[in-house]
């Protein structure tokens, strides 16, 4: 048990940890302090579903139905660029974090954009129903497989919230507005690589 929770957790924060569009977002939104608690709460709960669909087995799904992973993946692209241009424009006009200041958008919005950030992106279907799911097939019984998913389900919930609430420590060298706009920048390269990744592995499908 223990070490099927072991490997559950590695793989499900060795999955996560790499720079991605959810992470920047989340990052962002810990440096305002705005709607932290909920926006690290939708994407841990998120992600808990997808992985106990992947170890259920859910994985067969994309398999059985390509035609739903090629919609998400057009869509998630088209947000992606969106989202992009949304925060080089940011950049051109950046802001100073005050060590009093909060973010000022509403949750609405703010829980949307992570949604879409979420459910609109192909990778992480393939990291949770896939490789997750793959990798816990080796694991034999039910207890075993519901310690391996919940030591994955951990890690993300462990990452999110300590990227989220972990970010507010770098926030003085977000009183500067220099440093919101090569964040910022920083965030429209990475939505805009990953929209680019998206729309190239389409083109090169037969």
């Amino acid at each position: 048990m223990l070490t099927a929770a072991l490997t559950g957790f590695g793989t499900g924060f060795s999955l996560i940890l790499a720079i991605g569009a959810q992470n920047a977002f989340v990052l962002r939104q810990g440096l305002m302090r705005a709607h932290v608690f909920w926006i690290c709460l939708v994407c841990a709960l998120s992600d808990a579903l997808l992985i106990a669909l992947g170890v259920a087995g859910a994985g067969t799904i994309g398999a059985a139905f390509p035609w739903a992973i090629t919609a998400l993946t057009w869509a998630g692209a088209a947000f992606l660029a969106v989202y992009g241009g949304h925060s080089l424009r940011r950049a051109v006009h950046p802001g100073a974090l005050r060590a009093a200041e909060r973010g000022t958008g509403s949750l609405q919005a703010a829980l949307l954009t992570c949604l879409a950030l979420t459910w609109l992106n192909p990778h992480v279907y393939l990291d949770t129903l896939g490789l997750i799911g793959a990798v816990s097939t080796g694991f034999a019984g039910h207890r075993a497989k519901l310690a391996y998913g919940i030591g994955a389900a951990l890690a993300s919930a462990v990452f999110f919230f300590g990227l989220g609430y972990g970010a507010r420590l770098a926030a003085p060298i977000f009183a500067r507005p220099r440093a919101w706009a090569v964040l910022d920048v920083a965030i429209a390269l990475v939505m805009w690589s990953i929209a680019a990744s998206l729309v190239l592995g389409q083109l090169a499908v037969p």
